[in-house]
């Protein structure tokens, strides 16, 4: 399996500015509308990987790797910049799901460790194709101030390295019910 391949699948997050996160209020509605702009970083090179292929592609499956499966604890940055600040991680897994097409089926929580939302989570899961410039995947759940949580999040691949690690840009908007405590 190509390093870049995987890459280019999994997504790493950063946040877009120091206030990456921001709450505003449906008008008079039961929700609280939330936006957070964030970005992953999927490290699968070097001597500390954040992802790694639990289980390998079916024989024959050609340029997909229809069958793989890859276990992740991704970091989540502020910014692109894999050294910018920390506000969580990525924590779940993605399968290569697609026979004639590179296209990931994600199951992952976002736990937040930093900043208004430490200690809650969101469940993002759903079908990626990898390979489009922007991606859709639905917000399923949360916890804490995300509890009963629905919404969704836009990704877009921002770089790619030689090795396979890659970043993504995370837009997501959340509604979860006011009384959370947001």
């Amino acid at each position: 399996m190509s390093s870049t391949y995987w890459t280019i699948l999994f997504i790493s997050f950063t946040v877009a500015t120091s206030s990456w996160a921001q709450p505003a209020t449906t008008g008079g509605g039961p929700d609280t509308v939330t936006n957070l702009q964030f970005y992953f970083h999927d490290i699968v090179s070097g001597r500390n990987p954040t992802a790694v292929q639990i289980i390998k592609p079916a024989s024959g499956s050609s340029g997909t790797l229809f069958g793989a499966v890859v276990m992740a604890d991704d970091p989540l940055t502020e910014t692109a910049d894999a050294s910018s600040k920390v506000i969580g991680r990525a924590q779940g897994m993605y399968a290569a799901a697609g026979q004639s097409e590179i296209s990931l089926l994600m199951a992952m929580s976002y736990g937040f460790t930093d900043g208004p939302y430490n200690g809650s989570s969101l469940s993002i899961m759903g079908k990626n194709p990898a390979m489009d410039p922007t991606r859709e995947l639905p917000v399923l759940g949360g916890t804490g101030v995300f509890r009963m949580a629905r919404g969704y999040a836009e990704m877009k691949t921002v770089s790619v390295n030689a090795g396979g690690d890659a970043v993504v840009h995370y837009n997501v908007t959340v509604y979860a019910p006011a009384s959370n405590g947001q």
